[in-house]
């Protein structure tokens, strides 16, 4: 049994960090309350979009364009988005688990956004492509751009027949859900409810409209991607470390009450002690 000196090391030491998993908590909640407004600002935008490409392109389905040329799937590529710092449960696990599975059935190479990927599959010796990492609480539109621009790129030149996008939808602070899009090339999104056809009148005419679309497309779903996923982080930190700091409050009454035995016992054996002095004295 660990003497009293030792418990109440252990007790201070869970005291502290305790107070570090519930300043983080605390941290992570604020966080979550700005990136889950950005996510629900972001999400009718995407929305929309998706819908005037879809009615674009089902009007229009002799229309062409690089981004829309399907290929034979020879080289794939998986855009994975993961977190740059752990302490965030089974987030950054989830994802990259989902990942292996997809590189397991169907090879390919990567472009990792986030620390945690990019090391998990460098050591394991995949190829990655390009990384982008350090992108900071406040996700612009312009990194979107420029991810996007660096796969418009891979995908134009041939270096890759598809691209897929693996992050994590963001459902609520409990719950996330580790999702995988095609990226590229760009399929015609599907309405809600019956698309009815209509012969529009395009100005300027639809391959111009295509041409701006597009990219514009490319761009919102991987910034929309990208805030699902820190708003998914934040959550699940939040989670983490509520649950770390009930956990330290658990073994703090653990340890408690072992100490208050420990002392309990010095004390009946100090009694036992003088008794049995004064018994002898007799």
């Amino acid at each position: 049994m660990a003497s009293a000196r030792d418990l109440r090391r252990r007790i201070k030491s869970i005291k502290s960090t305790q107070q570090i998993t519930k300043a983080m908590k605390m941290v992570a909640a604020a966080k979550l309350r700005k990136a889950q407004e950005r996510v629900i600002a972001a999400r009718p935008f995407a929305g929309k979009i998706q819908e005037v490409l879809a009615r674009l392109t089902s009007a229009n389905s002799g229309v062409s364009h690089p981004l829309l040329q399907v290929r034979e799937p020879k080289n794939l590529c998986y855009v994975l988005i993961s977190a740059d710092r752990g302490l965030c449960g089974g987030y950054n696990a989830n994802v990259l688990r989902m990942n292996a599975v997809l590189l397991h059935s169907k090879p390919g190479s990567l472009v990792t956004i986030g620390r945690k990927g990019r090391d998990f599959f460098r050591r394991r010796g995949f190829d990655i492509k390009s990384e982008f990492v350090g992108l900071g609480e406040d996700i612009s539109f312009g990194v979107a751009k420029e991810i996007g621009q660096t796969l418009v790129d891979y995908y134009v030149k041939g270096i890759f027949d598809e691209i897929y996008l693996v992050y994590t939808e963001f459902k609520s602070a409990m719950t996330q859900k580790p999702t995988t899009v095609k990226l590229l090339p760009v399929e015609q999104p599907k309405e809600s409810g019956k698309v009815t056809q209509i012969d529009y009148i395009y100005e300027p005419n639809p391959e111009e409209l295509l041409a701006e679309l597009l990219p514009r497309y490319i761009d919102t779903t991987i910034y929309r991607a990208l805030l699902e996923s820190k708003a998914s982080e934040q959550g699940a930190r939040m989670t983490a470390m509520g649950s770390a700091t009930d956990n330290a409050s658990e073994m703090i009454d653990k340890y408690t009450l072992a100490l208050n035995r420990a002392r309990q016992a010095a004390i009946t054996k100090e009694i036992s002690e003088i008794v049995g002095g004064a018994n002898a004295l007799d």
